[in-house]
């Protein structure tokens, strides 16, 4: 066929520069957010950052008004209020600029007009001041056994040799190299011998927690044990099993223990248990990180008997037009230079930015209100939640709801939890109703609690209780359930 030309019109949807900061920047945890302003701060001339103590104290000397983004001379255009009503700016694809309002009983009131500065908090820092002379820095392994081996009145020599056994321990504390060949690998006049650094290696499993520098797992062991008191209940038979045995205690073969160690029923009881609490990984102590503490977004109180969130002022960002050069800028008339675009972006930053904060409160208000039995009675009152209920109840796109859910904190009177906690799926009950899979777990917590620690409930009695609660559940997922809850199952639970 001859070539031909053809015309066809075609509609669809495609998300506007800012569109698409605004779906990213509401997906950020708030440390990533903060991340983000951080570099358009950097990066941007006309952001600065807004600090209310300079506010509070004296004018700026540049000039900057306090009214932040919104309070623009004329000429310059000002961040535009947003509309009265509530409009999903995640959907309404047509009008990019629609931003999402607030609702009639917002508990953090006109939250959009002041926003830059509410968060503000006040602290006693100064700029002489070098955090580097008061954070605490958690030493690791080899810094911890050379500072106190330093305590040690060493010669030369042997505290070379000792240095040396301490940079061969691998980080959970085992020396895994022979002492041959550490002796070959460093210069020494005259060379050091394979005794000398057994000194040391003997040494330096001495100096602080016991069985770090074993050179196997049944000396790791040992060397705990050794450190024990003679006293100790079972430590004759438990170091036996720790240097021949560990294998038969892996594999619970405890009547052939009994046989091969000569003892009791009980003193093997004991002897295992002593085994099973020792550490066989020591050098893991000194790596442990330290906390990381969440910083919540929503904050969750009890206002007049009503639960109210609000966002926590912490995670608020403190940003604004720099009112200087934006007026300066609109006297040069430049509007189609690059600066023009970036003085754009600032301004949709500022707007993308309290449209996320608005929306996440807007979302944790509508949790709270319907999870507010979990507020009153604890976990067990929880009910099944999904993100289209949600969605539907606050006019939002489903996709919005779990873009604002994801990665955020709430802190509560019971706890800080993610969003997406009070959100458990839904199980069936008997009576045909349901109940949530938080609830089941809260229950089975509370029913091992009040077991008897000498006969405990065994996952198939976890199951046959839940069933007279009317409450459909198979032994497989008890299972799951206490496995989420960190519980041991029945056998170990067993106390004499």
């Amino acid at each position: 066929m001859p070539p031909t030309l053809e015309l066809r019109s075609k509609q669809h949807v495609a998300l506007t520069p800012r569109l698409q900061q605004s779906v990213r920047l509401l997906q950020l945890s708030s440390l990533e957010f903060q991340h983000e302003l951080r570099q358009a701060l950097d990066n941007n001339p006309f952001l600065e950052y807004d600090d209310p103590i300079a506010e509070e104290g004296e004018a700026p000397a540049n000039g900057a008004h306090e009214g932040g983004a919104a309070e623009l001379q004329p000429g310059v255009a000002a961040d535009a209020p947003a509309p009265a009503e509530a409009v999903d700016p995640y959907d309404g694809i047509s009008n990019p600029d629609t931003t999402t309002a607030a609702p009639a009983d917002d508990p953090i009131g006109d939250f959009g007009q002041d926003w830059t500065t509410r968060g503000a908090s006040r602290n006693n820092d100064s700029d002489d001041v070098d955090p580097g002379a008061w954070a605490h820095a958690q030493p690791t392994m080899h810094e911890h056994l050379h500072n106190l081996l330093q305590l040690y009145p060493l010669n030369e020599r042997d505290q070379a040799a000792a240095q040396i056994v301490i940079e061969a321990l691998d980080d959970d504390g085992y020396m895994r190299e022979s002492l041959d060949e550490l002796a070959g690998a460093f210069e020494a006049d005259p060379a050091l011998s394979e005794e000398e650094l057994r000194v040391a290696l003997r040494l330096v499993q001495t100096l602080d927690r016991p069985g770090v520098g074993a050179r196997s797992l049944s000396e790791c062991l040992g060397l705990q044990l050794d450190a024990m008191s003679s006293d100790t209940p079972g430590r004759a038979a438990a170091r036996e099993i720790a240097e021949h045995h560990l294998e038969r205690l892996a594999r619970r073969e405890h009547a052939e223990l009994q046989k091969q160690l000569g003892c009791s029923a009980e003193e093997l009881r004991k002897a295992c248990a002593l085994v099973r609490r020792l550490d066989p990984k020591p050098g893991q102590f000194y790596s442990r990180a330290d906390d990381n503490y969440v910083i919540p977004d929503v904050i969750v109180r009890r206002v007049k008997g009503r639960w109210v969130a609000s966002i926590n002022p912490a995670v608020l960002p403190r940003a604004r037009i720099h009112r200087v050069y934006a007026e300066l800028f609109a006297q040069s008339g430049g509007t189609g230079s690059p600066l023009g675009q970036q003085l754009q972006e600032a301004r949709w930053l500022l707007r993308n930015a309290e449209q996320r904060f608005t929306t996440i409160q807007r979302v944790a208000q509508c949790i709270v209100s319907y999870q507010k039995a979990f507020f009153d009675y604890g976990e067990i009152a929880l009910k099944p939640l999904v993100l289209s209920k949600l969605a539907e109840e606050l006019g939002l796109h489903e996709s919005t709801v779990s873009r604002a859910s994801s990665n955020k904190y709430m802190a509560t009177p019971r706890g800080i939890f993610e969003f997406r906690h009070f959100f458990p799926r839904e199980l069936a009950t008997e009576t045909g109703g349901r109940c949530s899979a938080a609830a089941v777990r809260a229950l089975i917590k509370e029913m091992i609690d009040q077991e008897d620690a000498r006969n405990p409930l065994s996952d198939v009695a976890l199951a046959k209780l839940l069933s007279q609660e009317g409450m459909i559940v198979a032994r497989r997922t008890v299972a799951k359930y206490r496995n989420l809850l960190k519980v041991p199952p029945a056998q170990l639970r067993r106390q004499a």
